[in-house]
């Protein structure tokens, strides 16, 4: 047995005696059945692929639209890509197992897959604070909008959560390589995720459990406060609207993104605010593919194409690029 201690690199240490260096760590996936995993592979390809397309489609019509880059698409442009990114970071490595029937990740490897997971995973849920603000302003305060939301303030709001939700990530990378691994290497997941990761370490994760539960209440908490605050002003002064249709343009698109806050919250504090040994592994499996692969494949479709603006931006561009191929 021997502690694995450093990232992203560990002690390599010949056996001796009855000291094991763990190297790698099986990922079990969903199914070891034939006939299974190609309905598997064939449902998570297909709903790689809609998020990659509709949300890069997303981040070019935002580029290259200059009646888009406002503060409102530029947030969402900046979902869009950790949506993209949250992904790449577990799907295609689980494609590649089930193709190649292999089930393998390297130490260095699986650190690596749960940094850049949490990171992701953290970055939503800054983002949808931000942009709940940026609706409240809009919405409660427009002759001011662009007095508030101005270049500073933008920035501030963009690079902020990249940098808190790497910071967040390194915070439990850090304490996770020091974790101790014995002979078992088995993972009970489809990617390498904080939670199995502490119920596979045969050291005591007293620490790490309580440092998930403090950093994560923090981090859930104030954007979700603020993500109730500002939708509890915004149907305040909906419902002061005179007009009807106004009033049910404005509740449907509140109604839309609350239903992907409350799934993401929901999920989060299911898998990640109780002990890794009080809920199954199959929770956290679920829980793990609502976040990772269902809410970013549902952004295109929430956040976007029920936008006119958006809707017309995004015909642009497929025009566009339909009379580019066709002048080819």
């Amino acid at each position: 047995m021997i502690t694995l201690c450093s990232f992203p690199q560990i002690n390599r240490i010949m056996n001796q005696g009855n000291q094991t260096t763990i190297s790698e760590f099986i990922l079990l996936g969903f199914s070891n059945q034939a006939e299974k995993e190609k309905l598997i592979f064939m449902l998570f390809l297909s709903m790689y692929l809609v998020t990659v397309v509709g949300n890069g489609l997303i981040i070019l019509a935002i580029g290259l639209d200059m009646h888009l880059h406002t503060p409102m698409y530029l947030f969402l442009a900046n979902l869009s890509f950790a949506d993209i990114s949250s992904s790449s970071t577990s799907v295609p490595k689980m494609l590649i197992n089930i193709q190649t029937k292999s089930q393998s990740i390297s130490y260095e490897g699986c650190i690596t897959q749960m940094y850049f997971s949490i990171v992701f995973v953290v970055i939503d849920n800054f983002l949808l604070g931000v942009m709940a603000y940026d609706r409240f302003v809009a919405i409660c305060y427009p002759l001011n909008y662009t007095i508030i939301m101005h270049s500073r303030v933008c920035l501030l709001l963009t690079v902020c959560p990249w940098v808190l939700s790497n910071m967040v990530a390194l915070t439990h990378t850090l304490l996770a390589s020091q974790l101790v691994f014995c002979k078992q290497n088995t993972i009970q997941h489809f990617f390498c995720d904080l939670a199995p990761l502490l119920k596979l370490s045969c050291s005591d994760a007293m620490i790490n459990e309580l440092v998930k539960f403090i950093v994560g209440l923090s981090v859930i908490t104030f954007p979700f406060a603020l993500i109730l605050f500002s939708y509890i002003c915004i149907i305040r002064d909906v419902l002061r609207i005179s007009s009807t249709q106004g009033k049910w343009k404005a509740f449907s698109t509140c109604g839309s993104h609350l239903t992907v806050v409350i799934l993401f919250y929901g999920t989060i504090a299911g898998v990640y605010f109780f002990p890794s040994s009080t809920h199954p592994e199959d929770t956290d499996k679920i829980g793990a593919v609502l976040f990772t692969v269902v809410t970013p494949m549902m952004n295109p479709f929430i956040y976007s194409l029920r936008n006119k603006d958006m809707k017309g931006a995004l015909r642009k561009l497929i025009y566009k690029r339909h009379f580019l191929l066709l002048m080819a």
